[in-house]
């Protein structure tokens, strides 16, 4: 059997490969779990927030998403997320994780703002176009 496995990262621009890898941790809505070499098949969709893996004789290494697919077959763990962020430093990646979501926030705020204004705009249109008729 097997001793590592493979994590395959994929996001909206990229993909990296990681060999070597011995263990991971992960968020699901059912709770936490953990994948070892030689784990069954399993498919889940991961939580937003932190995840983690280590690679033989390294320190731990966080992984921040928005969530993910996470699929482990043949030693083979895929990921596929939006985007992620990569750091063996727990602090600075929650800082990093917390900021992106703010800033994502804000910016989906600012779509439903200009989607309301865009509502109320066709709504005035509609109004005028069956009051003139």
């Amino acid at each position: 059997m097997s001793q590592n496995f493979t994590l395959m990262l994929r996001d909206s621009s990229s993909a990296k490969r990681i060999d070597g890898v011995v263990s991971f941790v992960g968020e699901d809505a059912s709770g936490s779990f953990g994948i070892l070499p030689g784990h069954a098949r399993i498919m889940s969709i991961l939580e937003l927030g932190l995840a983690r893996f280590r690679r033989a004789d390294e320190p731990w290494q966080y992984l921040a998403m928005p969530g993910a697919v996470l699929y482990f077959r043949d030693n083979l763990l895929s990921l596929s997320t939006r985007r992620y962020f990569i750091d063996d430093d727990y602090e600075r990646i929650t800082d990093t994780l917390t900021s992106q979501l703010l800033r994502e926030e804000e910016a989906s705020q600012e779509v439903r703002q200009s989607l309301a204004q865009l509502e109320q705009e066709m709504l005035k249109r509609l109004l005028k176009l069956g009051g003139g008729g």
